[in-house]
């Protein structure tokens, strides 16, 4: 399942996520991801949360970024929940590529792993292969 958190800039995205990261702690037996470029939520999430930092694994681009997901679902097969903070800082902002990704990401997970992505965009920029996203 993929789901999409949108807004402009400063609209809360961030906090939201957060507070979904520590909410699904309390929720699963699984592993839970986190992957941002930075550490910006690093410090507020728990701990028990895997943290990825995408510029330590140098991941640009959405081709690469893909690869990066499946690596880790293929490395642990009890991973329930994947966070993303600020996907168009680590793919940019081609929206159509973004919905290429989403397509790609939800035929690899089906409705075994939570994916949720931050995205700083309303949902009248966005494309409909985006938007669909959209819960």
């Amino acid at each position: 399942m993929i789901k999409l958190i949108t807004g402009k800039k400063g609209s809360g995205k961030t906090k939201i996520l957060i507070d979904e990261i520590n909410e699904s702690v309390k929720a699963t037996n699984g592993s839970i991801v986190t992957v941002e470029k930075g550490s910006t939520v690093r410090y507020s999430i728990s701990r028990k949360v895997r943290w990825c930092d995408t510029e330590y694994y140098k991941i640009e681009g959405y081709e690469t970024f893909y690869g990066f997901i499946a690596g880790l679902l293929a490395s642990n097969y009890d991973i329930t929940h994947i966070y993303i903070d600020g996907i168009f800082r680590i793919g940019g902002r081609d929206y159509d590529d973004f919905g290429k990704l989403l397509d790609k990401i939800e035929e690899l997970t089906g409705t075994d792993v939570s994916v949720v992505f931050t995205v700083s965009a309303d949902k009248e920029e966005l494309p409909e292969s985006v938007t669909k996203y959209i819960k």
